[in-house]
């Protein structure tokens, strides 16, 4: 049975802490992951994005004051809400899929081999008869627009009904069709999928399913770069990484890159659920893929899943180490530390669903047990990952009380 903490029930500081029983430590990387993520696929990835105009590597933002006040070595932040113009991550992904997808599509339909240059220099005005769709809670929506726009089909994207208009806006900025679905983030998933099956549209999800991987593969894979900049950055390997989670894409990739770097000595991977979205905890307790139910209103909109990707779970069963979930309140009183810095630290612009990794750091090394439990101590070197910035910029600003613009620093 998985070891579990709970603290400070019905506070803001409130977390459960549940250690992964399945982990095994210094466990290989096996040829099933290998074909979820790998280097060649890697290559394949970075090779693409970082031909794309406008690319360019996020920073990764050292945070010595912060790090000294919680009582690590090093905390390091790799803050995404540059990333094309985009505000978040997930423009390596949703929008990589797309291009994948159309390069495979267009293949079979001309019947010889499409390079990439063809798809992202848009030399084939057959891609306008392709129409991509996908579920989101806004920032995988937004790059799978942006992709769809940028390689010339279609596009429509559900969102499920607490999405905010902000966010709804924004994907329609990039000629989307979007459509608002009743429901939950996974009620959208299945409505994306089913009118797609329908219309012979083409699903390019985050999330996998049995019957559907190879785009989220793609996905993921995408969003390795994000890794391995961070890690290149680094002068030391870390000895944590603190992960977000959602339906766990982003930190199985994250993950895959660490362990395939690093092998046996990879760092501890902790992962972050919101409480009212807790799908990794709860597979965590049960040692099985388990999914959680009810209406999943958090204010980390884009955590709000309930039921763990089937790629990601491959990867985060044998190589995430523990999961710990949050509190909203966690996640606004990181935001708000980010946004108004002491000790020197810059000031970080990071959205709702950007610093659940930061908070749970946080509450972990508050907690002598915690701490214990994950092997937290003063020499720790710890990285997270600032997943997006101010992407609903009036929520943003109501949050934390000042707008975006006044926090993050003058060019």
């Amino acid at each position: 049975m998985a070891e579990e903490l709970t603290r400070n029930a019905g506070t803001d500081a409130a977390f459960t802490l549940v250690l992964n029983a399945q982990a095994v430590p210094g466990s290989q990387w096996t040829e099933g992951q290998n074909a979820i993520l790998s280097d060649a696929g890697f290559a394949t990835a970075a090779d693409t994005i970082r031909a794309w105009p406008g690319y360019a590597e996020t920073p990764l933002v050292a945070l010595p004051a912060l790090a000294a006040e919680t009582g690590v070595a090093s905390l390091h932040y790799k803050d995404e809400g540059s990333r094309f113009g985009l505000g978040s991550f997930k423009a390596l992904g949703g929008a990589y899929a797309v291009a994948r997808l159309l390069q495979a599509e267009l293949t079979a339909r001309l019947g010889r081999t499409v390079s990439m240059e063809e798809i992202t220099s848009r030399a084939l005005p057959e891609a306008a008869g392709i129409t991509v769709c996908c579920a989101t809670d806004g920032n995988h929506g937004r790059s799978v627009a942006w992709g769809a726009q940028n390689f010339g089909c279609g596009c429509v994207i559900f969102i499920h009904a607490t999405v905010s208009e902000g966010r709804k806006s924004a994907i329609e900025a990039f000629g989307a069709e979007v459509r608002r679905v009743p429901g939950t983030y996974d009620d959208s998933v299945r409505e994306a999928q089913e009118v797609a099956n329908a219309n012979g549209w083409f699903v390019v999800s985050d999330t996998s399913y049995p019957g559907y991987m190879d785009v989220p593969r793609d996905v993921m894979q995408g969003y390795e770069i994000m890794a391995a900049e961070a890690l290149d950055a680094l002068d030391q390997p870390p000895t944590h990484i603190f992960l977000q989670t959602g339906v766990g894409g982003m930190a199985a990739a994250v993950t895959a890159q660490a362990v395939r770097r690093y092998g046996t000595d990879r760092p501890k991977i902790v992962l972050c659920d919101p409480d009212r979205a807790a799908c990794f905890l709860a597979s965590y307790r049960t040692g099985a893929r388990t999914a959680v139910h009810g209406d999943l209103d958090t204010l980390m909109a884009g955590l709000a899943c309930g039921e763990v990707s089937a790629l990601a779970w491959e990867i985060l069963q044998d190589h995430g180490d523990a999961v710990m979930a949050l509190t909203d309140a966690a996640a606004i009183a990181a935001m708000r530390r980010l946004a108004f810095p002491r000790g020197g630290d810059p000031a970080l612009v990071a959205g709702e669903s950007a610093v659940a990794g930061v908070a749970g750091l946080r509450l972990a090394m508050s907690d002598p047990e915690a701490r214990a439990l994950l092997g937290l101590d003063a020499g720790s070197r710890v990285l997270t990952f600032g997943t997006e910035g101010d992407t609903d910029p009036a929520l943003y600003e109501d949050l934390v009380g000042a707008p975006a613009d006044q926090i993050r620093p003058t060019p």
